[in-house]
């Protein structure tokens, strides 16, 4: 259909924001799209135009594959249902590699669809029209590479100054402007930083003594009514990647999933891979968990997640997680052994050469070494755990504040709709929309408070002893391994393990040092 044009003779106007555009209104110039539009208007009603539809493109895109509105322009093209497209500059149409040039000159010079600028009409059927606007698209992608290259650089640079250079802010924080200099950090959120240190206790100390992977933690968090970073439910990916943000520990990550194009059959795709190529960098903002235990959840990730011996069961070894190596400084573990043989407890570092002692004696000499410490003293029982109460009760209060501003949204409506801001069917729509946001508050708070009943009454099954009482008292007193690893993490820091020599015959001779954290007063 070479040379057709438009029976009607309508033409329509395609507006685009650019970078550079966007670094304008940051700076106060006004808003692109609505300034291209007026003056394009004006264009049209100075030629005598007819302009019957304005394409607007919202989102940035380098491809035509990423700017749905120019993919259905280039149809209408196509077809030559347009005498004329008007358009500020020519490299708003194209700034892509060849192929999407090559398509869209194609479209325009075989519809005879003419590209009219304030500065220049082009006729894609006369050939120096052709050849200059053709000119124009190449030289316009040239602009396009040096101001991306300049663009990663100076993200680069922000990256290595500890500054976030990302469009959304992970889950715990909030985008914030730096005083006084250029660039973006982060600040924590209060509600949702309590979230994540929710979800790396639960990964490293398990709940009731049993770990917790993605899987069941999404699943506990969406049983607790906690908003989910994105629409939905909480997934085990979405766990998973805060698990393995550095972000969380204060740190800055750069080119971990960098965009890769590959063509297949003559299309082009994107995809993310990760990259062990990728840098890490101190941020200026806040960390909400420690570098500790972040580093913790990597090694346990990498270890298999969770080993298989814990998924599911109670724990076994009172002592988990509190022991460490004295030559490596890695945890140390529990070892089962069959036919009535005593378990041990033995570090599993590869080339770490320091001699596994019986576990039993290991727990003997901690508490023999804590009741010397707090001889003539007695302690306050903390709470045996049946879940996360102070992390419940924030839920609730949240759960509780958006009810509140739900209910005055509620009462608001009566009076826009009186003072007719509102009109029947608006009024209408978001009393329904108000109101089914109200029952799932509502719904919501009945199921953090109903779990919140089970852990008082579990609470008082698990733990019905005085207040105060004799450490060894309360230690055999424990029903599971699991509570008396939580007694004695209320009391030790951590138990550097030390023992020189090993053998059969050879007495248990160790050395532990005790990092004691509980304070203690006299009974």
């Amino acid at each position: 259909m070479k040379g057709s044009k438009s029976p009607s003779g309508e033409y329509c106007i395609y507006l685009r924001k650019s970078r550079a555009d966007a670094e304008a209104e940051q700076k106060g110039e006004g808003e692109t799209l609505a300034r291209h539009e007026a003056a394009l208007l004006a264009l049209a009603r100075e030629r005598n135009l007819k302009v019957t539809h304005i394409y607007r493109e919202i989102v940035s895109g380098e491809t035509i594959a990423a700017r749905p509105v120019m993919q259905q322009l280039l149809g209408e093209v196509e077809q030559g249902r347009w005498a004329g497209v008007m358009v500020m500059e020519i490299e708003r149409l194209a700034r892509g590699d060849t192929l999407d040039q090559g398509l869209v000159a194609q479209a325009f010079r075989y519809s005879g669809t003419r590209i009219i600028t304030p500065a220049k009409t082009y006729n894609p059927n006369d050939e120096f029209d052709e050849e200059y606007f053709e000119f124009g698209l190449f030289m316009s992608r040239r602009e396009y590479k040096m101001i991306n290259r300049r663009l990663q650089r100076g993200r680069l640079a922000s990256v290595r100054e500890g500054k976030y250079v990302g469009s959304r802010p992970p889950f715990g924080y909030q985008k914030v402007k730096l005083e006084r200099e250029k660039g973006f950090t982060l600040e924590p959120v209060q509600e949702q930083a309590a979230v994540v240190e929710m979800i790396y206790r639960w990964y490293l100390d398990g709940v009731d003594g049993i770990r917790m992977g993605p899987t069941a933690i999404a699943n506990r968090l969406t049983e607790m009514g906690i908003p989910p970073p994105h629409k939905g439910r909480w997934s085990p990916s979405t766990v998973r990647d805060i698990l393995i943000n550095p972000v969380y520990m204060g740190k800055i990550r750069w080119n971990w999933r960098p965009v890769v194009q590959t063509v297949s059959g003559g299309r082009r795709s994107f995809h993310r891979p990760r990259t062990a190529d990728w840098e890490l960098v101190d941020g200026l903002h806040p960390p909400i968990v420690p570098e500790e235990d972040w580093q913790k959840v990597q090694y346990l990730m990498q270890k298999n997640r969770i080993p298989k011996a814990q998924r599911g069961r109670a724990l076994k070894n009172p002592l988990s997680g509190l022991v460490v190596c004295g030559s490596c400084g890695n945890r140390m573990v529990r070892k089962p052994y069959r036919h009535g043989a005593r378990d041990s407890l033995l570090c599993v570092t590869p080339g770490c050469r320091m001699p596994s002692a019986p576990l039993l004696a290991v727990e003997e000499q901690v508490l023999d070494t804590l009741a010397l410490w707090l001889e003539g003293y007695q302690i306050t029982v903390p709470a045996l755990p049946g879940d996360d109460h102070n992390h419940l009760h924030a839920v609730l209060a949240r759960l509780q504040k958006e009810l509140e501003d739900a209910r005055r949204q509620k009462s608001k409506l009566h009076d826009l709709l009186e003072r007719e801001i509102y009109d029947v069917d608006t009024f209408l729509s978001r009393s329904q929309e108000i109101a089914a946001r109200i029952d799932a508050l509502t719904a919501n708070m009945q199921t953090v408070q109903q779990q919140l009943q089970r852990n008082m009454e579990k609470d008082k099954r698990c733990n019905p002893l005085p207040e105060q009482i004799n450490i060894l008292q309360y230690y055999h007193l424990a029903k599971t391994p699991a509570h008396k690893n939580v007694f004695l993490k209320s009391l030790l820091e951590k138990v550097v393990y030390v023992r020189a020599e090993a053998g059969r015959w050879k007495p248990c001779q160790l050395e532990l040092h005790l990092y004691p954290k509980v304070s203690s007063r006299r009974g």
